[in-house]
């Protein structure tokens, strides 16, 4: 069945017209006929079943059959604080994450990141990184989209208040079991390209961030965040 977000409040036994780009997806592009079922989410928690019961030239709308409660997201909350890197590298990275049940992303700027958002381009950027967990949480199932939140230089991140476990993960340092004690509501810092500097990764151990060392081996920025939501998904995961 097919599964669209929509930003629509949505509650069953009532009609909602489709936005434009659920429209042209469902019925222009997969060419759906009146009768025909989806699951639409807008993000506040849960899906609904719904049904085409009307079709215009430009427009279309739905009857809400029934609701569905589950979010499919994971026992515990992370926020993932992601120092920006150039060209596909951060779809994928947002992309994954997401798929991975991540709660909330923040983007960062360091040392060594490679791109500096400017003005308004900053935000069709951030529009396009949110389309994009849109669009994995529709593959995925998970209801609720986790918000892409606007760029910040990373001490000043630092400097707010963060979850209680902070993970920041930081190859060539002591591998330790750093779950042993975790809470379900973690923060987690990855680098770009070429990693955080020495005086970023002590700057964050400061605030009371773990080094966390997965292998003896460098991940690229874009493939450390599928790694670590991972592993916490495997050990935190009631």
């Amino acid at each position: 069945m097919p599964r669209f977000f929509i930003e629509a409040d949505l509650a069953v036994n009532t009609h909602v017209e489709l936005t434009e780009t659920v429209f042209h997806h469902w019925v222009k592009v997969l060419r759906a006929k009146v009768g025909e079922s989806a699951t639409l989410f807008n993000g506040q928690g849960g899906e609904y079943e719904v049904t085409l019961v009307d079709i215009s030239k430009k427009s279309a709308s739905v009857s809400v059959d029934s609701f569905n409660p589950d979010d499919r997201t994971p026992a515990f909350s992370t926020l993932l604080g992601q120092v920006m890197s150039k060209g596909d590298r951060m779809d994928y990275a947002i992309q994954k994450a997401v798929e991975l049940g991540v709660s909330q992303i923040q983007l960062l700027t360091s040392e060594r990141c490679e791109m500096r958002l400017k003005y308004d381009r900053d935000q069709k950027k951030i529009d396009h990184w949110q389309g994009v967990a849109i669009a994995a949480c529709e593959q995925c199932g998970m209801n609720r989209v986790p918000e892409i939140l606007a760029p910040l230089a990373l001490a000043d991140w630092l400097a707010t208040e963060l979850p209680t476990t902070k993970l920041v993960l930081a190859p060539n340092k002591d591998q330790i079991n750093v779950l042993e004690n975790a809470t379900p509501h973690i923060a987690l810092l990855i680098g770009p390209e070429g990693g955080l500097s020495e005086s970023e990764i002590e700057l964050s151990n400061k605030v009371g961030f773990i080094n966390w060392c997965i292998g003896n081996r460098v991940l690229r920025t874009e493939t450390a965040p599928i790694v670590a939501l991972s592993i916490l998904n495997y050990n935190l995961t009631v």
